[in-house]
């Protein structure tokens, strides 16, 4: 048994939500209890204490769309990759990445991106996976890696025509064969998803065959509208928009999450709250990629559940909070927008999300929630109290603040140590695959 004290508690239970001396009582994978220190360690005297050494205690973040694929993109530059549009940015950089990926480089990727989750307080992960180069097997490669080092995850596996009707039927097999695993396993740490690339990367023909193998199993994950790509190949090969080819072909729904959804229309917005569909936004990836600022303060307006990710743009969900704000207020010349949107997406429609999948609450501090809980080295100078959390978050807080990330129940970061594996010998390895994967994209040795 465990009891996190010494610290400010958040817990974004609005029966409860702050606490100036508080603490939390873990017990297996689920918290046991929340509430003032002194009285938790009165009541259970023989917990094994882990300090937070006057930091803030909160539960552990989500982020609803990553790419493990990417862990090893940074510092890269591919030589002569000058990118001008989109496509390009795709085709030269990102899927030119995953057509070198072998199932050593996928883990090496699982590893990087992993270890700098659980460094900036992420606890779970919804992960959009693609490595043409080495199809079979890839997402179990990932899925022993969050295993062994303990993030709670949802995977799935990019289905895509771009690489040729060989590679898309692997990719569909893939996504099959580790969503019945996940279904048999039943395991709250590991779930799993369909994926999908963009709409301009999937015929018709092949949404039938995606929706044939998934039966039902489980809901889609796919890329929705990210450019204009989408849109004049939707309308000039399908007839109709984006959003209303999904519709048609049996992809929306309750359980499915569409990434972007940058350029959909108030129609299409209307399709998605119809549904029940989910969005998540990636703002600093849209900005990067030069695609543009998806109209969330109108998806959210009609009510749909809009989460936030980061597309592997960083691993720090606390720096999405702070970009979401500025390109939206940028977007519609007005200062005084989405401040309650950005809370809402990260804090409470991303545990919402997540619920889908999870079945322990996720995002929340309380009795029955799993036990994800971090410390953030965080100590305000202004005054600090349930009235102005999201403010402290916003301007004072980044992922690196966190000192301790516990998940499932296990302190997997302590002080900012890793307390479970050699990180050094970890790092060696990922170094190693980075070079191979860098040398074959560039025909040099590093």
């Amino acid at each position: 048994m465990l009891l996190l004290g010494n610290g400010q508690l958040i817990t974004r239970d609005p029966d409860m939500p702050y606490l100036a001396n508080g603490a939390v009582a873990i017990v297996g994978e689920e918290i046991l209890a929340v509430g003032e220190e002194e009285e938790l360690k009165r009541t259970y005297p023989d917990a094994s204490y882990v300090d937070a050494h006057g930091g803030i205690i909160m539960p552990g973040l989500i982020n609803a769309h990553t790419h493990i694929y990417s862990g090893l993109a940074r510092g890269l530059a591919i030589d002569g990759f000058h990118p001008t549009n989109f496509y390009e940015i795709l085709d030269g950089m990102w899927w030119n990445i995953d057509r070198h990926l072998t199932i050593e480089g996928t883990k090496a990727s699982a590893y990087a991106t992993i270890l700098e989750c659980i460094r900036n307080g992420v606890t779970t992960i919804f992960d959009h996976h693609a490595s043409f180069c080495e199809i079979p097997g890839s997402l179990f490669a990932i899925k022993d890696v969050a295993k062994e080092l303990g993030i709670r995850s949802c995977l799935c596996y990019e289905v895509s025509e771009r690489d040729g009707k060989e590679k898309c039927e692997e990719s569909i097999r893939e996504n099959a064969e580790f969503a019945k695993w996940a279904r048999d396993e039943d395991d709250d740490m590991i779930k799993a998803m369909f994926g999908g690339h963009a709409l301009f990367t999937i015929s018709d023909e092949t949404f039938a065959k995606m929706v044939e193998a998934n039966n039902g199993m489980t809901g889609f994950h796919i890329h929705v509208a990210e450019g204009m790509n989408d849109v004049y190949d939707s309308l000039r090969n399908y007839g109709t928009r984006p959003i209303n080819r999904l519709l048609n072909n049996g992809i929306l729904g309750e359980k499915t999450l569409l990434g972007h959804c940058i350029h959909v229309n108030p129609a299409e917005m209307d399709i998605i709250k119809e549904t029940g569909t989910m969005v998540v936004n990636n703002p600093e990836s849209n900005m990067g990629n030069a695609v543009g600022c998806s109209p969330v303060l109108q998806m959210m307006a009609k009510g749909i559940t809009v989460g936030m990710g980061t597309d592997a743009y960083t691993h720090d969900m606390l720096e999405s909070l702070k970009v979401f704000l500025i390109i939206q207020r940028h977007h519609a010349c007005d200062p005084d927008v989405g401040f309650m949107e950005d809370m809402t997406m990260l804090f409470e429609n991303n545990a919402r999300i997540a619920a889908k999948y999870f079945k322990r609450p996720l995002g929340v501090l309380k009795k029955g929630a799993a036990a994800d809980v971090i410390v953030m080295d965080y100590k305000p100078f202004t005054p600090f109290s349930d009235e102005n959390i999201n403010g402290h978050m916003l301007f004072g807080m980044m992922g690196r603040c966190c000192r301790t990330t516990i998940i499932n129940g296990k302190v997997l970061y302590k002080d900012r140590e890793f307390t479970e594996i050699d990180e050094d010998a970890v790092s060696a390895q990922i170094m190693g695959e980075s070079k191979k994967l860098w040398g074959e994209l560039n025909h040099r040795q590093y």
